[in-house]
């Protein structure tokens, strides 16, 4: 075989520095933005940062404005093609455990509903006073409490080893086997000793702490209250013995365990929803999280626009002097400088590329989810990347990249652009619902029901069937789930 040359000509993309730098600008968060941002501008000299005037500055209070918390945008995990293929839910689990208590207690009725402290204050200068985080942890807390109690060192230790085993709730999380091993074998502790120092942890303030289930975490705060609370009684013989029951609200059942009328019932379960089954959750540091969002959606003349959040771009320019020193001195000795120039001209080209993608997807948004803004979460229209890519000409990965924690703040809240697509479920009309429309009118169906006949997986599917919304039942728990809404029976009440 006679071996020849051929000159053949193709096109091929290649990845150049620059773009590389694009695509990973791209895809960063504000804050992970200004990290990189600010890490560039520590390593090269030729990049700074544009002082704003004072003119410019924003005023006290517009900066916090828009700082703002994520509003919450209920995504459904599961599958939201509405085909009614996905998995059912799962059943009631016979005993209930600490994540299952929010069914039997709502938190928001600590204390019975109206709190002492939301109440007003007579004293005018006392109406707006803020509230204080907590300043101990719970460990602290307990410790000074032991502190004072008269005890012997070495029940102080048997308590002070129960009060670090102890959870963020305030349970116990080990056994007391468990903790016993702990200690030497010079320190062997008898099984007495643990039990006494837990009964003196579990005498502590807040109620409750050291309990080791939640049915034990209730019933030390039950038998706290004063004798003649009423149906103190009859609500402890529920938590230590009946507790699923009423976690799974079977109250006719209960009132014959119990053999009182409804009444009484009624009367339990509003005590044992004034109790607290997480104790420790009070000294708890949890801090919001919040976010810069990156474009602010305002309506101006009856139309919704998108523009840039100024406050969530870094604003850099070249350093002049090193620049005109690269100007008149172009030998071989300043080739790092070139080099450093040449990168700080990038960054700023592509970091202004990266805002400029945002706005543009954005807007685009805007445009096909107007009448979100105008009725919410009900009027959202189902829309998929690939629609924006049409639109824009660009690559559906880029639209990914760019909807990826990146924010929008508009007058109903701070949302994630990606919090705008979702599947979609057909219409009899021949049209599409978007999943998260249809989230939205389930809530709204729940919201409305009667309390003492909620309606079922299957009657809501009905109700939105007549409006001419096609949506398995199957489809509908997915959803309801998602929405943190519990089943019929769990909302059914007295």
């Amino acid at each position: 075989m006679k071996q020849t040359l051929q000159l053949k000509v193709t096109q091929h993309l290649t990845l150049t520095p620059q773009l590389q730098q694009s695509i990973r600008l791209l895809q960063l968060s504000t804050l992970e933005l200004n990290a990189e941002v600010e890490r560039i501008l520590q390593e090269n000299p030729l990049l700074e940062r544009e002082e704003s005037d004072d003119d410019d500055a924003p005023q006290e209070g517009q900066l916090s404005s828009l700082v703002t918390a994520p509003a919450t945008s209920e995504r459904s995990t599961a599958d939201d093609d509405g085909d009614g293929d996905g998995d059912a839910l799962a059943g009631v689990d016979s005993a209930p455990t600490r994540d299952d208590l929010p069914d039997v207690t709502d938190f928001a009725d600590y204390g019975g509903g109206d709190n002492d402290w939301g109440a007003a204050s007579n004293n005018e200068d006392d109406d707006f006073a803020p509230q204080q985080a907590a300043t101990s942890t719970l460990r602290e807390h307990l410790l000074g409490q032991l502190a004072l109690l008269k005890l012997p060192l070495r029940d102080r230790q048997i308590v002070a080893a129960l009060i670090d085993a102890l959870d963020d709730d305030g349970y116990l999380a080990a056994s007391l086997d468990e903790i016993a091993e702990l200690f030497s074998e010079d320190d062997a502790l008898e099984p007495e000793e643990l039990t006494i120092g837990l009964k003196y942890l579990q005498s502590l303030e807040p109620g409750g702490v050291g309990a080791r289930d939640p049915a034990e975490c209730l019933a030390l705060q039950l038998q706290a209250l004063p004798e003649n609370t009423p149906y103190r009684a009859a609500a402890l013989h529920t938590v230590e013995g009946h507790l699923p029951l009423l976690a799974a609200r079977d109250f006719t059942k209960l009132r014959r365990i119990l053999r009182c009328d409804e009444a009484c019932v009624k009367g339990v379960h509003e005590l044992i929803r004034s109790l607290n089954p997480r104790p420790g959750a009070s000294f708890s540091r949890d801090e919001a999280n919040y976010v810069v969002p990156d474009v602010v959606v305002r309506k101006v003349r009856n139309q919704w626009q998108a523009s840039l959040n100024e406050a969530a771009m870094p604003k850099l320019r070249l350093n002049r002097i090193y620049a005109d020193i690269l100007t008149r001195n172009r030998d071989a000795s300043n080739q790092q400088l070139s080099a450093q120039l040449q990168e700080a001209k990038w960054l700023i080209r592509n970091v202004q590329q990266r805002f400029d993608t945002i706005l543009r997807v954005a807007q685009a948004i805007v445009e096909r989810q107007r009448r979100f803004f105008e009725y919410g979460e009900v009027a959202m229209r189902p829309m998929v990347l690939r629609e924006i890519a049409a639109m824009l000409d660009l690559h559906e990965s880029t639209i990914s990249r760019v909807t990826t924690q990146k924010y929008m703040l508009t007058p109903r809240g701070t949302f994630e652009l990606k919090y705008f697509f979702g599947s979609h479920v057909a219409t009899d009309t021949g049209g599409a619902a978007s999943a998260t429309a249809i989230r939205a009118l389930i809530k709204q169906l729940v919201a409305a029901e009667d309390t003492g006949s909620p309606l079922t997986d299957s009657r809501i599917a009905a109700l939105l069937g007549e409006q001419g919304i096609l949506v398995a039942r199957r489809t509908i728990a997915k959803y309801r789930e998602a929405l943190s809404i519990p089943p019929v029976n769990m909302r059914k009440a007295l």
